[in-house]
């Protein structure tokens, strides 16, 4: 797919990141870089972004379709203006459509949703990515239950999609076990992290759909994800660009002080 955009699975942080930078100092630095990186490496400006967000699960595919998306403040504990913070990107009806009929063709009872807004899996993710939010954004839910096939297939489904100038990001993270997110996840998420980089990296196509299809066989994968959903967008940008080399778009092995988190895209840069 000569003309195709690359697909992403990208670290969302923690809550409203991007707003709190005196709360948290330089904690977000690499990632913010690794974010504010990808129009370079995308090399135009996408036609819309179809974000695959892990804080949005239905019991099929749902697709956002409001021309105008609201805000979902997804979080609590944080300061009363992260409550207020507004990431004004239009919607795409049309794509949202359009991506409902390819999972449908695929086999998937896709819906539409046009109250759905912006969940903060999109909106901090995208807010160091297109801080002027203004390339449209449509939201994929995730399917319940997690199964892994279904979300390499609804990604194969939608791989046309980049031949369209969408733009396909996994919105998730890495490591996501919120009981251990600190010195008591070091093990598991460096070892997690360190067989996902090397599943990704260093496998053939074909054994590397297998090897993510199968990832809760892999070292610690359930303490790194106890619950799967910020991994799942992971298999869903995978599936949309299955056959082309990935690469690690962003790293850390003292993420939080000891956590290894990282990011991916899948197809070639296409940088100016």
């Amino acid at each position: 797919m000569e003309d195709a955009l690359p697909t992403y699975f990208l670290s969302h942080g923690g809550g409203p990141w991007p707003f709190m930078k005196e709360q948290y100092g330089s904690t977000y630095d690499v990632l913010e870089a690794s974010l504010a990186d990808i129009p370079r490496q995308v090399g135009v400006r996408p036609n819309a972004v179809l974000v695959v967000s892990g804080h949005w699960e239905e019991r099929e595919f749902t697709l956002s379709s409001s021309a105008a998306p609201g805000m979902i403040y997804d979080y609590g504990g944080f300061p009363s203006h992260t409550y207020q913070v507004k990431y004004p990107a239009p919607g795409a009806p049309q794509l949202a459509a359009r991506a409902a009929i390819l999972l449908a063709q695929a086999g998937f009872n896709a819906g539409l949703d046009p109250n759905r807004g912006f969940d903060h899996g999109t909106f901090s993710m995208l807010y160091p990515v297109y801080p002027q939010a203004d390339v449209p954004v449509v939201q994929l839910s995730l399917r319940h239950g997690f199964n892994p096939q279904a979300h390499v297939d609804a990604g194969r489904a939608l791989a046309p999609l980049r031949g369209e100038g969408v733009l396909i990001i996994g919105s998730g993270l890495s490591y996501h076990n919120l009981h251990q997110f600190g010195p008591g996840g070091r093990l598991a998420s460096h070892k997690f992290d360190d067989w996902l980089r090397f599943a990704l990296l260093e496998l053939a196509p074909s054994e590397r759909t297998g090897a993510l299809l199968h990832w809760d066989q892999a070292p610690y994968a359930r303490m790194a994800h106890p619950r799967e959903e910020h991994l799942m967008p992971l298999l869903v940008a995978y599936g949309a660009a299955e056959h082309e080399a990935a690469a690690c778009v962003y790293h850390e092995d003292e993420f939080f002080g000891s956590l290894a988190v990282s990011s991916f895209r899948f197809g070639q840069a296409r940088q100016p």
